[in-house]
This record gives structure tokens, sequence and C-alpha cells, in this order.
């Protein structure tokens, strides 16, 4: 039997050492008998005009997705407080459309922590929270945007990605 291929979302793609990234990500997939999928294993075909790379990208990522048996989405805060990487957000709606686990990845957060606990600021008089820029904060005792904890098989609070990878073999061994 082949080992479970792992799509492995994240905004590890915008490192400078993107691509030894990957490859640490994979190899540790390969030391805990899953095969990891990075979206930047494929690279761009020659002579891609920018818009054309778009979409070829685009393709390769959602074909990554369908050919793989699960997600990991490593949603750590990219580019804000609290919110990761739009792209990985879509990759796991897309992941969860499909029909596909998602195991969501969390480093950067605390297991008993509400998004309310990570980016609330103020309380308006009625006690509802707000941000810096005075928006409110939903309460629904997730460290994460509902629809992105919902569609979810589950999250990984594992500060490194040794530590994520082997959990989540762990947890795709008790599941079959």
């Amino acid at each position: 039997m082949s080992p479970p291929i792992v799509y492995l979302a994240g905004p590890g793609v915008f490192r400078q050492d993107a691509l030894a990234w990957g490859s640490q990500l994979a190899a540790l997939c390969d030391q805990h008998g899953l095969s990891g999928l990075f979206p930047l294993d494929n690279q761009l075909p020659p002579g891609l005009d920018p818009i054309q790379q778009r979409q070829w990208l685009f393709d390769a990522n959602c074909g990554a997705i369908r050919h793989a048996d699960l997600v990991l989405a490593d949603c750590r805060a990219f580019r804000s407080g609290s919110e990761p990487d739009s792209g990985t957000a879509f990759e796991i709606g897309y992941a969860h459309a499909l029909g596909k686990p998602v195991y969501l990845w969390l480093p950067d957060v605390e297991p008993c922590h509400s998004l309310r606990d990570r980016i609330a600021v103020n309380l308006l008089p009625n006690g509802a929270p707000v941000d810096g820029e005075g928006l409110l904060v939903e309460d629904f005792a997730a460290p994460l945007n509902l629809m992105l904890w919902q569609a979810a098989a589950g999250a990984i609070y594992a500060t490194t990605p040794e530590a994520a990878i082997a959990q989540l073999a762990e947890t795709v061994r008790r599941s079959t």
C-alpha cells in the first residue's frame, strides 16, 4: 500500500529558502510514512508571461490538492496579527469541497486560545470585543475564522515542522 499523500499548504512558498523548506517538509513526511506534496514541487515551464504563470500555478496547485489524500495547512499568522495566508485559506476551502481531510497547523497559537484572545484589543460598552480597527471579533471558541475552523478535520498546535508532521502521521494512523 502506498503512503498517504499530504498536500503541504502554507506561506512557506514565500520564504527565501522556500525550496529547502518544502524539501524539509517532504523529508519529514517520508520519515513518518507519508508522502508530501509541496506547491513548488512542479517547476514553471519557461517562457510564460506573468498571467500565464499565475494560471499555471493555480492549475498545478489545484491538481496537487485533487491528487492528495489530505492537506496539512500551515495557518500561522501571515502578513497580519492572526490571519493565515489567503492562498492557504483558499486551499483549505478547495480541499474541503473535494472531501479531503484538512488538518490546520497552528504553530503560533496556544491550544486554549480563541480568536478573541488573539486579536481583541478593546471592548465596546456592551462588552463586544473589537480589533484595533474597531471591527467586531467573532467569539466561537476557535482560534481562526469559523469557516476555516469548521472545514478542518483537526488542529495541530506543534511549534516545529518535525512535531507537526509527527502528530499528523499519528492522527492518520489512528484514523485508518
